[in-house]
Order: structure tokens, then C-alpha cells, then sequence
């Protein structure tokens, strides 16, 4: 029989989403990695009783890039925190017209675009091949997709989140070349992300909240700042109201994943015990420690 888990809710705020309301308990605290530090310190706390962990992805005030966040640190600093699932909030573009501003899209796949970013926790001294064909855990998406629809949130189950590397936007002839791949979303900030929560055996999932639809729209040259930042000021109120409720519920007690989000690494890992480096031995203690 497992033993049940009690569940630690980490959440990754994104563009416009800074603290969370309604924490009990709440400190702000310092978390050192061996991969340098996080976006910013990390607020605890408790939601309903429930233990939670908050980052803000960019930084209170939003000081750091897509491209320059220590993506490794902040995954790492959610694991070495005790984090064992991860809701992500994300402001994204829409590629599809049915996903207008304001909309809410409980993804399930990634393309991954980026090209400018540390990507794996392993590399030579302990090389590991994680299996990302499903990138997100669906037992969180359930979860979130219930509570969006019981707080009468627009939302979409299901979708495909295309992370370019940015910090400039798209061209025309690109989001027209994504559209055609059918891709739903358009963000800059959920890869490697994902991919790092794998490696850290953390149960993931992105909900992405749509600000604008990308340059291929027609009205898109009609959108003017002031909209879009209205929009997203919206959003994360709603992503607030959407955290309030979906936390008691992902902080029940419960057994292993039944995805196997948490058993990632069992068959991962492929260097020799023998032939493994010391120095990046030590800095995995906490994102592999379970099977090293």
C-alpha cells in the first residue's frame, strides 16, 4: 500500500501576478540552490489550511527576462521547499479565434521554441533522458479545470503552448507558420519549465491566461497597451479566484501519481554509478536525491 503524501502546492506566478491573497502564516523567504537564486524569495504559507509555496516568475515588479531567468534555481528552490505539485500561471497570446482575451487554456502540450536557456539539470558527469511525451500532469489539470468551470471562468481544456524565446514578439510570417501547426498559445516562459519540473519529479501543469491574440489577428494592430494590460490585471484576479479554489482540492492527502509524475527519473538516468561526477552529484541533491 502507498503511503499517502501531503501535498505541498507550489505556484508560479506569471506577467501581472505577483503575491497570492489569502495566505495564512505568510513569509517571504531567502531559498539558496547550487544553481544560483531564484526570480526572488519565495512566499509560505498556508491556503485553507493547505501548505503552499509562491513564486513570482520575473520578480516582484517583473525585473528578469524570459530569457535571463534562472529557470533551474526556481524549480529547484520549489523542490528543495518541500513543493511536490506546480500550478503555473502564464500570460500568453492566442493563435486560435476562439480563444479570445481573457480566456483561460488548461494546456497539455508544448512546442518548444526557445533556444537561449539551460534546459536539463543532468550534463556530463550524470547524463539522464526524461520522457516528456506527456508534459503535464492531468490529475492537476482536473483539478483546475473543475474549479475554473465552478467559478464560471472561460476556460478550454486542452491545448498546445508554443514557447518562443523572445523578449520580441513574434513576426507575422511565424505566428501564421504556428497556427498552421496547430499550436493554441503563444508564451515565452513554460520551457524549459516544464521540462525541469520533470526532471525534479514534481506533478506539473500550466494554466495559460490568453492578454491578446498574437500578430496574425487582423484587429491585432488595433490592440493598444492600456487593453492589453487591462486584460491581464483581469486575469490574474481571476487566476487568484481560480487558486483560492483549486488548492484545498490539490491539497488533499493523496497516494502516488498516478501519471507517474513522481517517479520520473526510475529509468532515467544512464551514467554508469561508477562514472558519475561528484561535484554534480552534490548539486542534485534535492532534485534527485530520491534515486541517487
Amino acid at each position: 500500500m502507498t503511503d499517502s503524501i501531503e501535498p505541498v502546492i507550489g505556484i508560479i506566478g506569471g506577467s501581472g501576478l505577483y503575491d497570492i491573497e489569502g495566505l495564512e502564516e505568510k513569509s517571504w523567504r531567502a531559498v539558496a540552490t547550487p544553481w544560483g537564486p531564484p526570480s526572488d524569495e519565495l512566499l509560505f504559507g498556508r491556503l485553507a489550511g493547505v501548505r503552499c509555496v509562491f513564486l513570482p516568475r520575473h520578480g516582484r515588479g517583473h525585473p528578469v527576462s524570459p530569457t535571463h531567468l534562472n529557470y533551474r534555481a526556481n524549480i529547484d528552490a520549489l523542490k528543495r521547499s518541500g513543493v511536490t505539485d506546480i500550478l503555473s500561471l502564464s500570460a500568453v497570446g492566442s493563435l486560435k479565434e476562439e480563444l479570445p482575451p481573457g480566456h483561460f487554456v488548461i494546456v497539455d502540450q508544448f512546442i518548444d521554441r526557445s533556444f537561449a536557456r539551460e534546459k536539463s539539470f543532468f550534463g556530463d558527469g550524470i547524463v539522464a533522458h526524461v520522457s516528456m511525451a506527456h508534459p503535464v500532469c492531468p490529475r492537476i489539470g482536473d483539478a483546475v479545470e473543475a474549479a475554473a468551470r465552478g467559478l464560471g471562468l472561460p476556460v478550454t481544456r486542452g491545448g498546445t503552448y508554443l514557447v518562443m524565446e523572445g523578449p520580441q514578439f513574434s513576426t507575422k510570417a511565424e505566428s501564421e507558420l504556428y497556427r498552421s501547426w496547430g499550436c493554441s498559445v503563444i508564451g515565452m516562459t513554460n520551457m524549459p519549465e516544464a521540462k525541469l519540473a520533470r526532471e525534479a519529479e514534481i506533478c506539473y501543469a500550466t494554466v495559460a491566461m490568453v492578454t491578446d491574440f498574437d500578430c496574425w489577428h487582423p484587429e491585432h494592430d488595433h490592440v493598444t497597451v492600456e487593453a492589453v494590460v487591462k486584460v491581464l490585471f483581469g486575469n490574474a484576479d481571476n487566476a487568484r479566484a481560480l487558486v483560492r479554489r483549486v488548492v484545498p482540492e490539490l491539497g488533499q492527502p493523496r497516494g502516488a501519481c498516478p501519471a507517474g509524475c513522481d517517479r520520473a527519473l526510475d529509468h532515467a538516468i544512464i551514467t554508469a554509478p561508477d562514472k558519475r561526477d561528484p561535484a554534480l552529484l552534490a548539486r542534485l541533491d534535492a532534485v534527485a536525491g530520491r534515486v541517487l
